[in-house]
């Protein structure tokens, strides 16, 4: 079991909200570790690729400066050049669009994470070249070092990555780019949930559902 984890997929506990409202604390993720690469078991060593990370791909990753596991939102891929001004990205002289979520829609995400409102939080679709997710960011704990940067064009081997909680989460915003060699594996689902605020409580509609 242990070296099935290692090498051909995981599950993991969320500990942090960096990743809301798509991955939310308390839930379990479900990684494949073979979505690009067959590696000796407990090593970053690859012994075959065939494939590499795509816009969009939610990728976990042994932190460049600590080796703390962290789970991520892949933005910008080898040769492409990555700016954001104000929170709002570009990549490839390409302008992200923000569509606000409905009141409806926001309120859902929100009612399922216990420390964030529509109060204190906006929720948006963000869509730039061929990738789309929904992001959250603060009405008012806002960084002005974390929320423009760039332009930076990314070398070969290398990836940006963000949370999608944009203002509450350490990324390539702060420790840099990321190796292609320590892109362990793609996260794609939650096997189940469980609110970690207050008394036990199992979120029985992110069961076994998609992450996008």
């Amino acid at each position: 079991m242990v070296l099935f984890r290692s090498v051909i997929a995981d599950w993991n506990q969320v500990p942090t909200g960096s990743m809301e409202p798509n991955i939310m604390v308390g839930d379990r993720i479900v990684v494949d570790k073979v979505s690009y690469d067959l590696r000796v078991p407990f090593t970053l060593n690859r012994i075959f690729s065939w494939g590499d990370p795509r816009r969009g791909d939610i990728v976990i990753f042994p932190n460049p400066n600590d080796d703390d596991m962290y789970v991520k939102r892949l933005v910008a891929i080898p040769g492409d050049t990555i700016e954001m001004r104000n929170n709002r990205l570009s990549i490839n002289g390409s302008r992200a669009s923000y569509r606000p979520l409905t009141d409806d829609a926001a309120e859902h995400i929100a009612s399922q994470i216990t420390t964030r409102s529509v109060e204190t939080h906006r929720f948006f679709e963000e869509t730039v070249l061929d990738s789309k997710r929904v992001i959250m960011e603060s009405r008012y704990n806002r960084n002005p070092t974390k929320q423009s940067f760039g332009p930076i064009t990314l070398p070969e081997g290398t990836y940006f990555v963000l949370g999608d909680n944009r203002d509450n989460s350490k990324d390539s915003r702060q420790f840099g780019l990321l190796e292609r060699e320590r892109v362990l594996g793609r996260a794609y689902a939650i096997a189940f949930s469980i609110d970690m605020d207050g008394p036990l409580k199992l979120r029985l509609n992110r069961f076994f559902t998609d992450l996008e």
